[in-house]
């Protein structure tokens, strides 16, 4: 090699110990959405979208969201406790071509979703309540009263083939009080802070353990965090007007199709978006009534494709919630009077015939009810880092109990006051094992479901 070539190579040396590595992103996971196509997302700081490898193969990923600080819009929230969302990263995305039996970003492995999903992890209702309009301030930086990591790591550590995540990501709303040791300095609004704080970072163990099933609660709705729901969570493509950034654009973003997302031999999930529905009800020319009517056609349509079928939603229509009266009784709460109005209106049943089971949250506490009517079990897994519910539910159910009408409860089983997380193993083609889990991974309750009946060893956790 001649003398000449050497001043070369030394500053191309130098140049190269001093580049600047790619930024590590900051969370990457794979998200499943229609007919079970899957995406990898990477959230990064970096300038440019990084490559992905795909067995072996690298290919630059794809821009979904660019960085930028969105105007103030109108929230949920007072003006004087709102702010503009500022997103200060990237989002981005590749498809995962079907089969794939690997993935990569910057030496980061991301799970590949497999051709059967048998183990799945059912949580729910997972970040801080920060309300001022409720005066309710979780602690949010007490981990035994703000568990969502723990319970992400232990259920990470079942191994799942899939986590179903059934709304209500977001809730550090507005700013904790002064004096409040509990959740001082915590991130809140809409903007990317306040999502690290209350899912990406907590839920970061879970995230690279399985591909995930995202539904959207109302805590995802335009006036809220919608936003951030569209950017990070939902399968399907961003485009403008579908964002949450423009309230004039609210009634285009609030609101999505159902898709499925195949589980293997004769199953499917069924996910669909109940995000702007209203407990207190929908009257026949409420907009929503047309919305949620065209949502249940589709469902109806999407359950021919499996025998099987177990639905995806945040709010449940079969399932109780407890309210404390100032007589100090109980009063029991039926399931989403907006979607019984909606999905009655077409079927008396609410459901598609074919649905076995729904999975929801919304209420923070654990449910399992099976009907003697022919309708699917209903599972409220909505205990998973959220402030719980405390007003207890009945062991026992009073005579006529119904959370909708027509349906006639035939078993019920709860858990109150304690953090923690379902899974679900399939151990044949219509019957699931089902665990409850507390924060640290203790079994504290198991139930079998075989077809639409459901049933469960222990009537009510203490």
């Amino acid at each position: 090699m001649s003398r000449n070539h050497f001043p070369l190579l030394l500053a191309a040396a130098l140049l190269a110990g001093c580049a600047t590595p790619p930024a590590a992103p900051l969370s990457a996971y794979v998200v499943l959405g229609a007919d079970g196509a899957a995406q990898a997302r990477v959230l990064t700081t970096a300038a440019v979208c990084p490559a992905i490898e795909i067995d072996g193969a690298s290919s630059p990923m794809q821009l979904r969201a660019g960085a930028a600080t969105l105007p103030l819009r109108a929230t949920q929230s007072a003006p004087e406790d709102s702010k503009p969302s500022a997103f200060p990263l990237l989002t981005c995305e590749a498809a995962l071509p079907a089969g794939s039996r690997g993935a990569r970003v910057q030496g980061q492995a991301l799970a590949v979703p497999k051709a059967q999903l048998q183990r799945i992890v059912v949580i729910g209702d997972t970040g801080c309540r920060l309300k001022r309009k409720d005066n309710e301030f979780q602690h949010c930086d007490v981990p035994a009263e703000y568990p969502f990591a723990i319970v992400a790591a232990a259920a990470a550590a079942w191994k799942p083939d899939l986590v179903v995540h059934v709304g209500d990501f977001h809730y550090r709303e507005n700013a904790c009080p002064p004096g409040n040791a509990g959740c001082a300095n915590s991130p809140w609004g809409y903007g990317w802070d306040a999502w690290q704080a209350d899912f990406f970072r907590p839920a970061q163990a879970l995230l690279a353990a399985a591909p995930w099933v995202m539904a959207r609660g109302n805590h995802e709705s335009c006036g809220r965090g919608g936003q951030g729901f569209w950017r990070f969570l939902d399968p399907r493509p961003l485009l403008p007007g579908r964002d949450c950034n423009a309230a004039a654009d609210d009634g285009v973003g609030d609101y999505s199709d159902p898709y499925a997302v195949s589980l293997g031999s004769d199953a499917q999930l069924l996910v669909f978006d109940t995000s702007n529905t209203s407990w207190r009800g929908l009257k026949p020319d409420d907009p929503r009534m047309a919305h949620y009517a065209d949502t249940y056609r589709k469902l109806d349509a999407l359950s021919l494709r499996a025998g099987h079928n177990i639905g995806v939603a945040h709010h449940p229509l079969l399932g109780f919630a407890a309210q404390g009266g100032a007589d100090g009784k109980v009063k029991l709460l039926n399931g989403d009077q907006g979607l019984i109005d909606a999905f009655g209106a077409l079927n008396p049943g609410l459901l598609p015939a074919r649905m076995d089971a729904v999975l929801s949250g919304h209420v923070h506490l654990w449910e399992q009810l099976s009907f003697a009517s022919a309708h699917p079990s209903q599972f409220i897994s909505g205990f998973s880092g959220t402030a719980e519910d405390l007003v207890p539910l009945p062991a026992t159910l009073p005579p006529g109990a119904s959370p909708a009408p027509g349906a006639h409860v035939d078993q019920f089983s709860s858990w109150i006051d304690g953090f923690g997380f379902m899974t679900m193993e399939r151990r044949a083609i219509d019957a699931w094992d089902i665990s409850v889990w507390d924060l640290n991974g203790k079994l504290r309750n198991t139930c079998q479901l075989l077809g639409s009946k459901s049933k469960c060893a222990l009537a009510q956790v203490h």
